[in-house]
Order: C-alpha cells, then structure tokens, then sequence
C-alpha cells in the first residue's frame, strides 16, 4: 500500500498511528537526521478511513503478540 500512497512503509505505518486517534502519539527513534525527515513526510501520507481499516485487517490486534526477545536472552534485559 505503500507503493500506492507514495511514501515509504516507515511513513505509512506513522500515518496509520497518526490515524488512530488523538490519544495515539508515536514516538519514533532515529541516529540520522534522513531518517528523521522520512517520518516528518509521515504527516502528508492522506489515508481514508477505508485506507485505516485495510491495513488494520492485515494485522490483527495481539497477531504481535509475545515477548521482544527470547526467554534466556530476556534475563540480560532484566526482564
């Protein structure tokens, strides 16, 4: 859908969150200030309502679901 929108897939997704409501504020990371101006474009992505829905359908809610690492490799995170 990307490809569709004119943007990147980081800028979609951006967009997606920025769709989801005002209580919603993502909170991307960066090292490199290309990266940064990628996710400010994020702002130009238009996706209508149909648009939220379709990419939320691809990924169901809990489908990333788990733990970040493996179990033995959460205990070096102290988690």
């Amino acid at each position: 859908m990307s490809g569709e929108k004119g943007c990147t897939l980081g800028q979609l997704v951006l967009a997606w969150m920025l769709a989801q409501g005002a209580d919603v504020l993502p909170i991307p990371g960066t090292k490199r200030q290309a990266r940064l101006q990628e996710n400010i474009g994020a702002l130009n992505v238009k996706l209508s309502p149909e648009d939220v829905k379709r990419i939320a359908a691809a990924i169901p809610a809990g489908a990333a679901a788990g733990l970040r690492y493996p179990e033995p490799q959460m205990k070096g995170v102290n988690l």
